[in-house]
Formats: C-alpha cells, structure tokens, sequence
C-alpha cells in the first residue's frame, strides 16, 4: 500500500471512545447494534496501519475484519 486508502475496521464488542481516543480524529465509530464497533477511516500506508492496529491490541480490543473500501485508493 503506497497511497492513502480508506478503510473499514470491525472490532468485538461496543468500544468506549475513551480507548479509542487516539484514533478518533482519524476515523468515524460507529456502535452498530450488532455487537460490533466499526471503524472507517483513511490509511495513509502500512506503518500508518501497523500503528493503527499495535494501539488496538494494545488496549486488548479484538480486530474481526480489516477491509479496503471501494478496493482503491483515496
């Protein structure tokens, strides 16, 4: 990945914005009533998503899915 792509995260469980503080400037959260909290949001490149993902598993949230939206780049 070399450019900026926008992308959706999934995450078990309603998520507090308190641990998702770092990432709320960089993606909408939405607290779907399905169990799930889905993050959207641009992805500059792959060290950009790295980070994105070691904060997730940092605070032990659990990634369900990581997918490309639209399948290319912002």
């Amino acid at each position: 990945m070399s450019q900026p792509t926008r992308y959706e995260i999934v995450i078990r469980g309603r998520v507090s914005e308190r641990l998702l503080r770092p990432l709320i400037d960089d993606f909408a959260i939405d607290h779907g009533g399905d169990g799930v909290t889905r993050l959207v949001g641009i992805i500059n490149d792959t060290s950009h998503l790295h980070g994105v993902l070691a904060h997730l598993t940092s605070v032990n949230i659990e990634v369900i899915s990581i997918t490309p939206l639209d399948g290319a780049p912002v």
